[in-house]
């Protein structure tokens, strides 16, 4: 199946879960957030959440730092 994931068109296999796809992008679940069609999916059921074909997939990077307030 075909899904887009940060704007680029990418072949799955069929049921494919959230979960399955951070790891065949060796992607840790801990330090990003993922939408799929604008819809933020919790990091609990990354498990058993499972793409369609067509779906528009969205991963955010969390990065550290910021001002230092002194």
């Amino acid at each position: 199946m075909q899904i887009t994931i940060n704007g680029e068109q990418q072949d799955l296999p069929e049921k494919c879960t959230v979960l399955q796809l951070l790891e065949q992008l060796k992607v840790s679940p801990e330090r990003i957030a993922v939408e799929i069609n604008l819809t933020v999916i919790d990091r609990s059921v990354y498990h058993a959440t499972t793409l369609n074909e067509g779906d528009h997939v969205e991963i955010i990077s969390f990065i550290g730092g910021g001002a230092h307030a002194g």
